[in-house]
């Protein structure tokens, strides 16, 4: 007995539309990308990066750089091309990017003379991590930020200073870490602020002795005793209350009042009216080594003419007329 006519038809044109889904699905309008290889040589790659660097081209700068890093890994200018791409992609403000192109450079050549320059580049990136997006234009106070990427940064320095205690950006760094701490201490102090607030006198206390323990050079260490002593204070431990009211009174005595309770509105240093009406921007007071915008002190000169160190410390080291490559 033989198939259905109606049958076969129906398998025929299942089949055909198969067929042609298949054939849709292999077929794409856009063809992938195929990698044919260098288009230059190294030298060529090298030199379009370096005239794009003077320039400012950093987008330029880094497909040569890159280039040079995908196909000629080992090349003469290998280590130089990826300084170079760290210091662009910092410029292009793709910090995470300049972490992990800094990590690899450490990992690969750990005895380049310019290996110190890599990890202190690494802590300056994820400063600018911290530092990075519309945060920096509004609330400029770290106590409103998460501070992990500034933890990350000050271990980076703390690792670099171990290493290369001699080194050209040892002294910057050691300025970092200082407004690092600050930052940090002024963290835990908003946080025991907080909890003052809403009564939690052990928690604040907690918050404040970690300043004094951990940050004992920070701007915070007053308003930090001051808590301690009034924490003391409203847990019922009036000596221990008093000892701190004894320090305050040799060391801040205008955080004591005539009747020996502790100032804490005085104690408090939350900046100028001025500087909370502008979100931070305006009004803020001289309490660190470096400005809450961290780029503006790591530009680098924009002369055409520029020593390698020059470049690849932001500006900061190597001036312009010192142009020995």
């Amino acid at each position: 007995m033989s198939r259905p006519h109606y049958k076969i038809t129906m398998l025929a044109v299942t089949l055909s539309l198969a067929t042609a889904i298949v054939g849709c699905s292999s077929n794409p309008k856009k063809k992938d990308v195929v990698d044919t290889g260098p288009k230059s040589s190294e030298q060529v790659y090298f030199d379009k990066a370096q005239t794009a660097l003077k320039r400012g081209q950093y987008t330029e700068a880094a497909k040569s750089l890159e280039a040079i890093d995908t196909y000629y890994p080992t090349g003469e200018y290998a280590q130089q091309s990826q300084l170079d791409l760290i210091y662009t992609k910092f410029k292009q403000k793709d910090y995470e990017g300049v972490v992990a192109l800094a990590e690899r450079f450490i990992r690969i050549y750990p005895q380049h003379p310019n290996a110190d320059y890599a990890y202190y580049v690494r802590g300056v990136a994820n400063m600018e991590q911290n530092y990075d997006g519309l945060l920096r234009y509004t609330s400029l106070q770290q106590s409103h930020r998460d501070v992990g990427y500034l933890k990350v940064a000050y271990q980076n320095f703390v690792e670099f200073i171990r290493r290369y205690p001699s080194s050209k950006y040892a002294v910057d760094a050691a300025q970092r870490m200082t407004f690092i701490s600050n930052e940090l201490a002024e963290n835990e102090m908003t946080a025991a602020r907080f909890n003052l607030k809403r009564s939690a006198w052990l928690a604040a206390l907690e918050r404040a002795q970690w300043v004094t323990e951990y940050y004992p050079q920070s701007p915070q260490v007053p308003e930090a005793l001051a808590t301690i002593a009034y924490s003391y204070k409203k847990l019922g431990d009036n000596t221990t209350a008093q000892q701190y009211v004894d320090i305050l009174k040799l060391n801040y005595p205008k955080l004591v009042k005539a009747n020996g309770e502790v100032n804490l509105r005085a104690a408090r240093n939350d900046g100028s009216w001025w500087n909370k009406a502008t979100l931070g921007v305006l009004g803020r007071e001289a309490t660190t080594n470096l400005p809450a915008d961290q780029s503006s002190s790591i530009d680098p000169d924009d002369k055409p003419k520029r020593s390698l160190l020059n470049r690849i410390s932001f500006g900061t080291l190597g001036k312009a007329e010192n142009n020995a490559e």
